[in-house]
């Protein structure tokens, strides 16, 4: 189907886009002296969410808010309940450190605050919605997420696991040949341009030729494929036994999605919950309240059977939404 062959070649552009980007962005970051742990904490977070930014940024010009909000939640669920699921399958982690501990009741706080914003127009008799005076509010709390990892990668140095991975492994696909690094920074970001024009106009066909909505099809297609680069980085992680990095990883990915790709799209427009939409947050929500305690209790250890269960749930939730999806 055309349709959907193109779904897949704008996500495809996407990925690349987004590790051109990076490599672009590492190679001058290093030639200018900077350490391969601020490149892992900044320019590898914000390349692994790149996809998701620019296909909601390319939606909200276009207006096709639904399938915006499908990949920012969509993508959020898959790497709390695919990503981490296959990753502590393939490798039980157990986070050593204190920075990844503070990001994940960081990622809780902001899935409830998304929640009560988009509830706060129902309380109130009007729809469900993510208007610009709550993109400022999310904004606002990046801010101060961006200053509490400042912070603390300041004080703590070399002390945590996760800056100790991150300076001793940097990630493979982060490094080139060291040829012409402003092209490929410039190659990154046109094939994300071109990759989100393409992704928005097949995913809104996609979901004509179906009968269902884009909502769909950005929880379930655009979401799982723009979350590949976080689910290829955690695995590859896992099983070198950087438990911290990958979960980091995911983490980091959730709050930059919850706190800066979703608000950009609601200053641009107006996000309107879709059908079904609150029930996706409050699914997001508890896989996030789910590792709290498996973290904060215990052994802060993610086995291979609380990764089991973390697949199962997102299929049986996938399952459940696709099958109950609106028109």
């Amino acid at each position: 189907m055309i349709a959907f062959a193109g779904v897949c070649l704008g996500v495809l552009l996407l990925i690349g886009g987004g590790a051109f980007l990076v490599r672009g962005a590492s190679e001058i970051a290093s030639a200018h002296g900077v350490s391969p742990m601020v490149v892992g904490l900044t320019i590898v977070g914000f390349g692994t969410s790149a996809p998701e930014l620019v296909v909601n940024v390319i939606g909200a010009i276009h207006g096709e808010t639904a399938l915006a909000f499908g990949n920012v939640i969509g993508s959020n669920i898959s790497n709390l309940g695919l990503v981490l699921g296959l990753a502590a399958i393939i490798t039980p982690m157990t986070i050593q450190g204190n920075l990844v501990r503070r990001e994940l009741p960081l990622l809780l706080l902001a899935t409830t605050v998304i929640t009560v914003l988009a509830l706060d127009g129902p309380l109130e008799g009007n729809p469900a919605t993510i208007g610009r005076t709550d993109s400022i509010v999310l904004i606002l709390m990046f801010c101060i997420f961006i200053y509490i990892t400042a912070h603390d990668f300041l004080r703590t140095k070399r002390i945590d696991p996760l800056l100790i991975e991150i300076e001793e492994h940097p990630i493979a696909v982060l490094t080139s040949d060291g040829r012409m690094p402003l092209l490929l920074l410039f190659a990154g970001f046109a094939l994300l341009f071109v990759g989100g024009e393409t992704t928005i106009r097949n995913g809104v066909a996609l979901a004509a030729h179906f009968g269902t909505s884009p909502t769909i099809i950005g929880l379930f297609v655009v979401a799982i494929g723009t979350s590949m680069p976080e689910l290829a980085t955690s695995i590859i992680a896992a099983m070198r036994g950087e438990s911290d990095l990958a979960l980091g990883n995911v983490i980091g990915s959730n709050i930059f999605n919850s706190l800066l790709v979703l608000p950009t799209s609601g200053l641009i427009s107006q996000i309107a919950v879709p059908a079904g939409g609150v029930g996706d947050l409050v699914v997001s929500w508890v896989l996030a309240a789910v590792l709290i305690p498996v973290f904060f209790i215990g052994k802060a250890r993610l086995g291979r059977t609380v990764g089991l269960i973390l697949l199962l749930a997102y299929c049986a939730y996938a399952l459940l939404r696709i099958l109950g999806a609106p028109a």
